[in-house]
């Protein structure tokens, strides 16, 4: 009987389920709030900064600044996550198991998390490496969650689902925000006396949160979904993936819409993603910015942030998915420019503001609009959107790393900031060409 249930066709649109698939958002967004964005750059300036103008540290006897460094540990995670995620896409195709991958990303995440309470100044090795495998964790799970999407969800309701996942996720993520914060501006309350102790303490509530509230998503949704049978016995399906995302380059290379769209989704993501890890760290350091400041400004972009992706989910369904995402990069482009000439707090809040309007928006819009460009025929949404993920992996690699190279050249990391608009501009030209194909062809579906 048993069989028979897991291997019943999965109904669309199934309230229960897609609540649970939302929920992952709530999980893990406390992963990109209190460690990839708040407290842990924060926190790892501090603690690896041994003077006033002394930035450099010593990693396994390599004395790298170390801002260039944190930007290059995440360049280094998602390079894996580049790299491997098709050979396990197509293990999850093969055995229909995608949910058990997501499972163990999200673990091995999590867990990374909750050893950064042992960081401090003496073992720069140990935070570097959890942090690196915890955005790794964070990186592979989502892969997989995305991947979901199209398999529980009517496209019809792609943009309201999947701006609804990113809305729950910045809400999730200030909710635990909000409590670190308190302990962090006020550890007396706590009986706390050790500075650092706050900040160790919150990568620990992320390894709690993630876990716990994961369990939903993992109870919610399928435990098998389409299971693809070996062409013949000599199929290796631990190369397959590589040969299905070949197949699906050559796919979107005979589909110029598609493939100029997945360029532009590249160069967009280049910036938004180098913007999200690195603006904490910018703040401290060029502009000498404490936590009392930067973290209720992290905060503002959240909170702003789930308003934006409301916004922008109208604005999709009024214009077009299209339309309504070239006017957010459009506006990033005038916000990057601008955080150029930042120089005060004031101006970092205003900044952050419009950052987090046009970041929901921008993520949620990407997501649906490739979405709705899948062949809908498929069954193969795994390659399909591990192909979307290695993508826009590559694009965090390519941002961060770069980002720290230009610093190291420089030694100033507002000619990075720069870099970072003309990332954003070139997104800008491509998804124009992309919506110049989609008027003369009017084939495009905007609901």
């Amino acid at each position: 009987m048993k069989k028979a249930i897991r291997n019943n066709p999965i109904k669309k649109g199934d309230p229960k389920v897609i609540r649970g698939w939302v929920m992952y958002d709530w999980a893990n967004s406390v992963y990109q709030l209190t460690i990839a964005s708040a407290i842990f750059p924060i926190y790892y300036n501090q603690v690896t900064k041994s003077g006033p103008d002394d930035y450099m540290v010593s990693f396994f006897g390599l004395d790298v600044i170390n801002t260039v460094l944190y930007s290059w540990a995440i360049a280094a995670a998602y390079l894996v996550v580049a790299i491997f995620s098709p050979m396990l896409s197509s293990i999850a195709d093969y055995t229909g198991r995608r949910k058990s991958f997501m499972q163990f990303f999200t673990w091995l995440g999590a867990l990374s998390c909750g050893a950064l309470f042992f960081f401090d100044s003496s073992n720069i090795e140990l935070g570097i490496i959890a942090f690196a495998l915890g955005t790794l964790g964070y990186g592979g799970s989502i892969v997989f969650y995305n991947s979901f999407l199209p398999v529980i969800c009517p496209a019809e309701d792609q943009d309201k689902v999947s701006a609804r996942g990113y809305s729950l996720g910045y809400l999730g993520g200030v909710v635990l925000l909000l409590f670190n914060l308190l302990m962090i501006m006020k550890p007396d309350l706590f009986g706390i006396t050790d500075p650092f102790l706050p900040a160790r303490i919150s990568f620990l509530t992320v390894f709690i949160w993630w876990i716990g509230f994961s369990q939903i998503t993992f109870r919610r949704l399928p435990r098998y979904t389409f299971r693809k049978r070996r062409k013949d016995k000599e199929t290796n399906i631990f190369f397959e993936g590589y040969r299905e995302l070949d197949k699906v380059f050559k796919q979107v290379r005979n589909s110029k819409k598609l493939s100029h769209f997945l360029i532009g989704f590249f160069f967009v993501m280049m910036g938004l993603l180098t913007t999200m890890f690195m603006a904490a760290t910018y703040g401290e350091k060029e502009l000498g910015l404490k936590e009392d400041i930067l973290i209720p400004t992290i905060l503002v972009i959240q909170l702003v942030g789930m308003l934006g992706a409301w916004m922008f989910s109208r604005l999709s369904a009024r214009f077009g998915n299209l339309q309504a995402l070239l006017l957010s990069v459009i506006m990033w482009i005038f916000i990057i420019v601008g955080a150029y000439f930042i120089s005060n707090s004031i101006q970092f809040v205003m900044a952050a503001m419009f950052i987090g309007i046009v970041m929901g928006g921008t993520q949620a819009l990407a997501r649906s609009t490739y979405s709705k460009m899948l062949p809908e025929s498929t069954t193969d949404h795994t390659s399909y959107f591990s192909f979307y993920d290695v993508m826009e992996k590559l694009a965090t690699v390519a941002g961060t790393f770069s980002f720290g190279i230009i610093e190291a050249i420089t030694g100033s990391m507002r000619f990075s900031v720069l870099t970072i608009a003309v990332f954003f501009i070139l997104g800008a030209i491509f998804l124009l060409l992309t919506l110049r194909i989609e008027l003369k062809n009017r084939s495009f579906k905007v609901v």
